[in-house]
């Protein structure tokens, strides 16, 4: 199998950490996302929105993060995605609350405000679109505030894509200004996530990293 991706991108890290996670091999391949790579012919056949991650397997092309993370977790028995619908169900209850949500609505504003739109000279953040991300990522983390303050993972006492899914994001917490500090619980849950080595097994190189 082989993944294209952006490497600084959580999109990117999530999927790339999850495989390290459970033994897969993937043919990685850097789309430089700066350079404009994924608008090349050869990209948009494999993935038309112009995007990464894409991962190709044989004849199957897939894009979006979380459905390559769920086809990798897919290729072996594991506690990530356990065969249970169920199970499956609440995984995949918190991937789309991450991307509707605590993505969407949350983090990735701040992120592209306060970092992308630095390194790339997009001109000054948005402040009044700081302001909205910061009211939303109050509200989403207070609800995680709540949740982990009983349990240990987003699902139960077990780490799963949810916990990848979600937690990715966070690598980024400093440099985009990301308000964690007052959420204690949420820190302590993203220190048990981050501490996976698979996390520093496929971390960005810092020059890499930069361009986040």
């Amino acid at each position: 199998m082989k993944l294209y991706g952006f490497s600084p991108s959580p999109n990117t890290w999530k999927v790339r950490a999850l495989a390290a996670h459970l033994g897969i091999a993937l043919d990685y391949e850097f789309v430089d996302l700066t350079k404009g790579a994924s608008h090349t012919p050869a990209y948009l056949a494999i993935n038309p929105t112009g995007r990464t991650p894409a991962l190709v397997d044989g004849d199957f092309k897939l894009w979006e993060s979380e459905a390559i993370m769920q086809y990798l977790a897919g290729q072996r028995p594991n506690s990530l995605w356990p065969n249970d619908a169920r199970a499956r169900a609440d995984i995949m209850r918190w991937q789309s609350w991450q991307l509707a949500h605590w993505g969407k609505e949350s983090c990735e504003p701040l992120v592209f405000n306060r970092l992308v739109k630095k390194f790339l000279n997009l001109g000054p953040p948005d402040e009044a679109a700081i302001a909205q991300a910061l009211q939303c990522f109050d509200r989403d983390a207070a609800m995680l505030e709540a949740l982990l303050g009983k349990q240990a993972y987003l699902t139960g006492k077990d780490v799963t894509l949810a916990d990848f899914s979600v937690a990715a994001v966070l690598f980024h917490a400093e440099a985009a200004g990301l308000p964690v500090a007052r959420y204690a619980k949420v820190r302590e849950w993203f220190g048990r996530v981050s501490a996976l080595p698979c996390w520093r097994e496929t971390a960005p190189q810092p020059a890499a990293a930069d361009a986040a």
